[in-house]
């Protein structure tokens, strides 16, 4: 992760640390929310793209997301001056695909649970290289450097509450952690309508849910059915816990975040202020992970609607 700290420097953004002084107990906001396209997606693939041969990057790179990463593969392939395709499900965020596009990416939009395939099937079919949303070391390895900016802005970190989707964030910042202050728990945070990661940490294996299932949640990036084969023994090495918040309560947190902090964060970025203000005291000194700020903006309108 220290060369991935190195080799993602000049352009992934080493984003603020931030005081809440508006939240009980001791909160930081680690605000991923204002790297260049927009969430923290942009370490990993940067970190991805950046370590294929040059051979391999010039015949393009694929991808499967609902939004973020699909944004941060085509801004990493953009950079590189190469071909993006970014699968989408049918489902996504607006704002997300329309983002997607503007950075250059070939957008194709199937079903939510069509699009590992669809994307494997062009992968053969144009001979690109495919860069998965989180089940891979070097995406792992760049979303780790999250928690590497963190210990060395603070001296100490009671936990550290982090958004679950596929595993990749919370693997990497796992690892890190635990490397590096190993007495620092690393909570994980998920929607209650999409818990999929709760379920496969409680029963020692992973638990697939189902698709029809987690689309019910407005945190859209916590969707994966299940967590990865390659990101599940690095969250059973690594995580201390994981808890869940209701929609009512990620909602809230956005209104929060955009009124006390004035920070705009999607409802999957909110997850872990959610839970923080769900225990207030529990985390004791916490650093909450803003993991992105690509939200809609009639969400966003709807979240500030509610009464302050």
């Amino acid at each position: 992760m220290v060369q991935a700290r190195a080799r993602i420097a000049d352009g992934a953004v080493r984003t603020p640390l931030l005081a809440a002084p508006w939240a009980p107990g001791e909160l930081h906001l680690k605000a991923e929310s204002l790297q260049p396209m927009g969430a923290f997606k942009i370490r990993g693939a940067l970190n991805a793209v950046r370590r294929l041969r040059p051979e391999a990057r010039a015949r393009g790179v694929i991808t499967h997301s609902s939004g973020n990463h699909g944004q941060a593969v085509a801004w990493a392939a953009r950079a590189a001056g190469v071909e993006a395709v970014v699968v989408m499900p049918d489902a996504a965020a607006e704002v997300k695909a329309n983002a997607t596009r503007e950075l250059g990416a070939d957008v194709i939009f199937v079903p939510g649970a069509r699009r590992e395939a669809v994307a494997e099937t062009v992968r053969a079919e144009r001979g690109m290289v495919l860069i998965p949303p989180y089940d891979h070391p070097d995406v792992i390895a760049g979303q780790g450097t999250v928690a590497l900016e963190i210990l060395d802005e603070l001296d100490s970190v009671d936990t550290v509450l982090v958004p679950i989707g596929g595993g990749g964030l919370i693997s990497g910042i796992g690892v890190a952690v635990k490397w590096a202050s190993p007495g620092t728990r690393v909570i994980g945070v998920e929607p209650e309508s999409a818990a999929d990661a709760r379920d496969s940490l409680a029963a020692g294996h992973r638990i697939e849910w189902k698709t029809e299932d987690t689309c019910r949640t407005i945190a859209d990036g916590t969707r994966t059915p299940v967590v990865g084969e390659v990101t599940f023994p690095l969250i059973q090495a690594t995580v201390d816990e994981i808890v869940t918040v209701s929609e009512d309560e990620i909602l809230a947190a956005v209104a929060v975040l955009a009124r006390r902090s004035r920070l705009v964060t999607e409802p999957s970025g909110a997850l872990s202020v959610a839970a923080h203000l769900a225990e207030p005291g529990r985390f004791g000194r916490t650093v909450a992970i803003l993991s992105g700020g690509n939200i809609d903006p009639a969400l966003l309108a709807r979240a500030l609607a509610l009464p302050s």
